[in-house]
């Protein structure tokens, strides 16, 4: 049964994983961990309802815990200096497609849960109630973050078109 549910949500759940991830390795390692959980989980979830939000928020979870493990690790930022890190970075050849880059990086920049919020809403066509029973917090607070992220955004795309 697991199969049939990988074809048929796998490509969306790993197009998320690029949109949450900042690494096409990390991207893997989370759609590889979401569907271990889900496998691990699928007796809890409710057949009644539809099983990409319930994916969806394993995913989200996921990434949110593997975040907090980060930022608790000594091992986080290991460059000595932002010029360093940013050397490294730029010595990496960029895969992603020449059109949306700048898009990409300032979806980067924006703090985990206004991307969360964006990456939900528009890169995976969820509504309002969807993303908010998937993000656990009221609609009016994945309103205003939308709202805020938007404005961040037409601020860092604003700035890079200079």
């Amino acid at each position: 049964m697991i199969d049939q549910y990988i074809r048929q949500y796998g490509r969306r759940l790993y197009g998320l994983c690029l949109y949450l991830c900042t690494s096409r390795a990390d991207a893997d390692d989370l759609y590889q961990e979401t569907w271990l959980k889900a496998l691990q989980n699928l007796d809890g979830y409710d057949r009644e309802k539809d099983f990409e939000p319930w994916l969806t928020a394993i995913c989200v979870n996921t990434w949110k815990n593997v975040l907090r493990r980060l930022k608790r690790s000594p091992f986080y930022d290991r460059f000595a200096s932002a010029e360093e890190k940013e050397a490294a970075l730029s010595a990496v050849p960029a895969k992603e497609r020449e059109d949306y880059s700048d898009l990409h990086e300032a979806l980067r920049k924006l703090p985990k849960k206004l991307r969360a919020a964006i990456v939900l809403c528009y890169f995976e066509d969820m509504d309002i109630r969807t993303t908010a029973r998937i993000l656990g917090v009221p609609e009016g607070t994945v309103k205003s973050r939308l709202n805020r992220a938007r404005k961040q955004l037409k601020g860092v795309l604003a700035d890079e078109g200079r």
